[in-house]
């Protein structure tokens, strides 16, 4: 029951954080700094975690550095794929990732794709064709380029979480590879203003400040809720829980930006929880 709790708390911290994206990119703020100021919080939340850089500090630093590059990432294509497409569609996309974890697993892992993860996968795939033809039918060149933004986004949240299953298999510290994260945020939103928008990046914004706290401690709640979900639960009932987060955010989507709803777009969120729920089960 606790496990189910506390997976059920990070999918609340998830569907608030990725609406709250969705927030921040119809303001046309400087996303670089955003990131940062993420960064800056989620690195003040893990300076008490102990780390033990002598268990392995080359895999440590080499990991941290890898998935703290698809970390960094992936989120930012989030963001300017928010801009363009609904938060429904860039949500249910974006947590389909475990497709690729799942398929990544088998490749580099040596796991086995079960009979229930192969039809995960075909529904993830129809998931993905009914928002791409929902896409066709929408609003043109920018609703289009924020489908295969977020489509990236996924796989290189994928990239990242595979990054930590072989980092921890080869001796990286988990503390010390989430620690490298955060500093991947601050130094790379710093640099994606820089290029990005430029002086006007640097201007004192305190509604970015209060987006980028406030998100901050969202994503300090999905690691920490996740963390010990997992500690209490089996994967196999945590994860699914944590990943229907994209479910909150189409409701708070629908009901706060009136984002419509066709069939079409329904039948892909409704393929998209299939997925995740067959992609978990692990046999």
């Amino acid at each position: 029951m606790m496990a189910i709790l506390l997976a059920l708390g990070c999918l609340v911290c998830s569907a608030l954080n990725d609406f709250l994206f969705k927030l921040f990119a119809g303001r046309q703020g400087p996303r670089g700094m955003f990131i940062t100021v993420i960064g800056c919080v989620w690195l003040l939340a893990l300076l008490g975690m102990p780390v033990e850089w002598e268990r392995d500090t080359g895999a440590t630093v080499l990991w941290g550095m890898v998935s703290g590059f698809f970390s960094l990432t992936a989120n930012l294509l989030l963001i300017e794929a928010m801009q363009r497409q609904s938060a429904g569609v860039c949500s249910t996309i974006f947590r389909l990732n475990l497709v690729a974890v799942v398929i990544g697993a088998c490749w580099l892992l040596d796991e086995t794709l079960t009979v229930f993860q192969g039809c995960g996968v075909v529904f993830a795939v129809a998931a993905v064709c009914c928002f791409l033809s929902w896409g066709k039918g929408g609003a043109g060149r920018a609703v289009w380029l924020g489908f295969w933004l977020v489509l990236v986004a996924s796989l290189l949240r994928a990239g990242m979480g595979l990054s930590y299953k072989y980092g921890f298999l080869r001796g990286a510290d988990p503390n010390g590879v989430v620690l490298l994260n955060s500093l991947f945020w601050i130094a790379g939103g710093i640099i994606y203003s820089l290029g990005r928008d430029g002086a006007s990046g640097w201007k004192p914004d305190w509604r970015l400040l209060g987006f980028g706290v406030l998100s901050g401690i969202l994503v300090t709640g999905i690691v920490f809720f996740m963390a010990a979900a997992l500690r209490c639960g089996k994967a196999s009932v945590v994860l699914p829980i944590a990943q229907m987060s994209f479910l909150g955010t189409l409701g708070l989507s629908a009901a706060i930006l009136k984002e419509r709803l066709d069939w079409r777009k329904c039948a892909g969120i409704g393929s998209g929880v299939l997925a995740i729920l067959f992609l978990s089960i692990e046999g």
